[in-house]
């Protein structure tokens, strides 16, 4: 056991650049997913949207710690090295693809079904349709629970410390069992996840009021 030192504050902020970089990876590998599940859900296909809700209801049922546990371990089986970085990544990116991809059907169910009928009655097919009508009316929509979505997947990061990805909870971990200091060390980290999530959280209820007022 050591004295807690600048340096050993100055690791644990440092990798807030980790949690920032893996959340980012997440969100776009999600967001692609997402709209991918999204527009499954929404097709005119039945054993599309049966696949994608199966899809949905994997990875919503299960906990995200076994979904990254699954992400690290399976690839070995079959020959694949995967780090800690690329497991959390693909992990995290096929939970949020469920999540996203549901948030966005439901953005796409509320704009007006008006909308959709006239773009048939102007010969618009499915990919046309959703595209240049239905998706950038539902995109203003999809805002506020999208950012609400994506403070938890920050948080959420914080899981990838079991596969042994150092990031800001990882750290923290790491410093804690060489100098015994949990409060100061946890506070910290708590600090610094407040300081990332409650902007966002509050942008997402400003715009939320916004939708609200505008629908009125």
């Amino acid at each position: 056991m050591r004295v807690l030192s600048e340096g050993d504050i100055l690791f644990i902020v440092t990798a807030v650049r980790w949690t920032l970089l893996l959340s980012m990876a997440a969100f776009i590998g999600g967001g692609i997913g997402g709209l991918v599940v999204a527009l499954a859900r929404t097709a005119e296909f039945k054993w599309l949207r049966f696949l994608a809700l199966g899809y949905i209801k994997i990875f919503q049922g299960t906990p995200l710690l076994m979904q990254l546990f699954l992400a690290f371990f399976v690839p070995g089986i079959f020959g694949i090295d995967i780090d800690p970085w690329g497991a959390a990544a693909v992990g995290l990116s096929l939970h949020a693809s469920a999540f996203l991809g549901e948030i966005w059907r439901g953005s796409i169910e509320v704009v007006p079904r008006g909308q959709s009928e006239a773009a048939r009655a102007l010969g618009l097919t499915y990919v046309p349709r959703m595209f240049l009508i239905i998706i950038p009316q539902a995109f203003r929509i999809a805002i506020p629970p999208t950012i609400g979505f994506l403070v938890q997947l920050i948080k959420g990061t914080s899981l990838a410390s079991i596969i042994g990805f150092v990031e800001i909870t990882r750290a923290a971990q790491i410093i804690n069992n060489a100098t015994f200091r949990p409060f100061t060390i946890f506070a910290l980290v708590a600090l610094v996840y407040f300081l990332i999530c409650w902007p966002l959280s509050a942008y997402s209820k400003i715009m939320e009021r916004r939708l609200t007022v505008a629908s009125r």
